[in-house]
């Protein structure tokens, strides 16, 4: 039990250390950026897309928060302007698919997929939804009701303290992925050993097969979409390693994980902003099959037609 543990243990930190080399320099450089002009010129240039997705400019600000931060510092944007039921709901499918871009989307390319592919399909699967909901939806005119929710920011003035805060964020940062991944490292060695996993794997068969996936792909996906893209990419990157996950495989889990992870909090976090939740955890889990399995068949009629190729090519020899 104790090695086990103590294996398991050793694999956390080391993943740790290769996360944590992508995480702690871009959380202190969107740090520092913050206190600078080039977010608020980020918003400014942004603005004139609000309107195409029936937002005010102000809905910028938070965008931008949240796609260089996290979806909290999104919120504690939101509740700082008066902004309707639809407009918040908006936001919150464009930040559920597009959100914390740098450091998630850098540590899923750790597994070997191009960071310009993850993120633009999270930033295209943000612009769509958006315009789609501005213009299929309606309703939700009346003025968002935020509840108790406060965003208390610490004012920092000069440069000295502006960049240990920066670099404090990025060390808490770190930390916090450490206690998260190490404990899930643990349990999941614990769970491996005992062959767990295996009967797990077994469970969830029909829904990789569904997926055009190997059922040896289920742990990576059962790890985006409870503790996200950032946090999962831990097991992901042992998953390639112990697992032998192919590639193809990993590069589905990570299409759909983009489309929905972290699915408890990341709907959670937007019920007191006072819009209707359902709907965006819905909406989201079906455009995770649906991106999925059209890629997936696309792929496969690919290859099926360069073997074809393959074939020819040798009956000419």
């Amino acid at each position: 039990m104790l090695n086990i543990l103590q294996r398991g243990f050793l694999n956390g930190v080391n993943i740790t250390w290769t996360l944590g080399k992508v995480i702690f320099p871009i959380t202190l450089l969107v740090t520092i950026l913050q206190h600078t002009p080039i977010l608020p010129w980020v918003t400014k240039w942004l603005t004139p897309i609000m309107g195409i997705l029936g937002l005010p400019g102000e809905a910028a600000v938070p965008l931008v928060l949240g796609n260089a931060l996290n979806l909290y510092a999104a919120i504690g944007a939101i509740v700082t302007f008066d902004f309707t039921v639809k407009e918040v709901f908006i936001m919150a499918m464009m930040l559920s698919f597009s959100h914390n871009l740098f450091i998630e989307s850098a540590v899923a390319a750790r597994v070997g997929v191009s960071w310009w592919l993850i993120s633009g399909v999270r930033i295209g699967l943000a612009l769509i939804s958006g315009l789609l909901i501005n213009w299929l939806w309606r309703g939700g005119s009346q003025m968002a009701q935020y509840g108790f929710i406060q965003s208390p920011e610490e004012v920092v003035t000069g440069w000295s303290q502006i960049v240990i805060q920066g670099f404090y964020k990025a060390f808490m940062a770190v930390i916090q992925l450490a206690i998260i991944v190490i404990i899930l490292m643990m349990v999941m060695q614990y769970l491996r050993e005992l062959g767990f996993l295996d009967k797990i794997s077994k469970l969830l068969t029909p829904m990789t097969r569904i997926l055009g996936m190997e059922k040896n792909a289920s742990m990576t996906l059962v790890a985006g979409l409870t503790v996200g893209l950032a946090f999962g990419a831990g097991l992901m990157i042992q998953a390639m390693r112990e697992d032998g996950v192919s590639k193809k495989d990993m590069i589905l889990a990570l299409i759909f994980l983009v489309s929905c992870h972290a699915v408890i909090e990341d709907t959670v976090i937007f019920i007191p902003l006072g819009i209707p939740v359902l709907p965006l955890l819905f909406i989201r889990l079906i455009t995770a099959f649906v991106l999925t399995m059209i890629i997936s068949v696309i792929w496969r009629q690919f290859e099926k037609r360069k073997d074809i190729r393959r074939g020819h090519s040798y009956d000419s020899l």
